[in-house]
């Protein structure tokens, strides 16, 4: 088996044209995130792969109902909203992996008896919607002042029929492949936050997928940071 695929990210910092083409499975789609664009909630931001977009929320630390109060730490919740009509079975999914993977990461501990809320609004999806939402998710903790053990991020690897490995799948890719594997890292050590797959794929290959998850891994948090300087750099 052939060790981890190279990466050669292509990040853009604005929305708009779209980066160079990439090669075969040796590159992520280009990246553009802009924070604070909602005045209600607390935190927000837009993040955007290639075609695929999501505009996320965040609520809280805030008051929370009686019947849901946990006394030691905030109770966090989780709702995505699909481009169009209601919520359903896959939505559901991806909002109890979102959840778990945010739980893994934020000190709720700070906060007990109060609420932090994510809403995810899909706007466009392109493919790898998952590893966009949790995307989305971390940067809108990080403009909402959420206190965080680590950041986090989502990366999405397909397997095609002759075993090559696609990172940042298209969803044409992803519906042709052989196997879809997302996985949550944590910026400190890159270790699993949450795993989910879909189709068929030997021990070896998990471990390739994983492994070249964790070398995208960087490239996104160094986006993050560029992200971030970027904005407060401004005021």
């Amino acid at each position: 088996m052939e060790g981890p695929v190279p990466i050669e990210a292509q990040i853009r910092t604005e929305t708009g044209a779209e980066s160079g083409l990439r090669g075969p499975g040796c590159s992520l789609r280009h990246f553009a995130c802009e924070q604070n664009l909602l005045s209600r909630p607390d935190g927000s931001a837009s993040f955007l792969q290639g075609d695929t977009s999501v505009l996320a929320g965040v609520y809280g630390p805030a008051e929370v109902k009686v019947s849901r109060e946990i006394f030691n730490k905030a109770t966090l919740d989780v709702v995505l909203r699909p481009k169009i009509g209601l919520p359903g079975v896959a939505e559901k999914s991806r909002e109890r992996l979102i959840r778990n993977t945010c739980e893994a990461v934020v000190l709720g501990a700070l906060h007990p008896r109060t609420s932090i809320t994510v809403v995810l609004q899909v706007v466009g999806n392109a493919g790898s919607l998952l590893a966009c939402c949790l995307n989305a998710a971390c940067m809108a903790l990080v403009d909402a002042g959420v206190p965080m053990r680590a950041l986090f991020c989502g990366v999405t690897c397909a397997l095609d029929s002759d075993g090559s490995l696609v990172l940042d799948p298209t969803a044409k890719q992803e519906k042709e492949a052989r196997a879809v594997l997302t996985f949550a890292l944590d910026s400190v050590e890159q270790k699993l936050l949450m795993a989910t797959t879909k189709g068929l794929y030997s021990d070896a290959e998990l471990q390739q997928c994983l492994a070249a998850a964790q070398a995208a891994s960087q490239h996104v948090f160094r986006f993050y940071r560029e992200s971030v300087q970027r904005r407060y750099s401004k005021s």
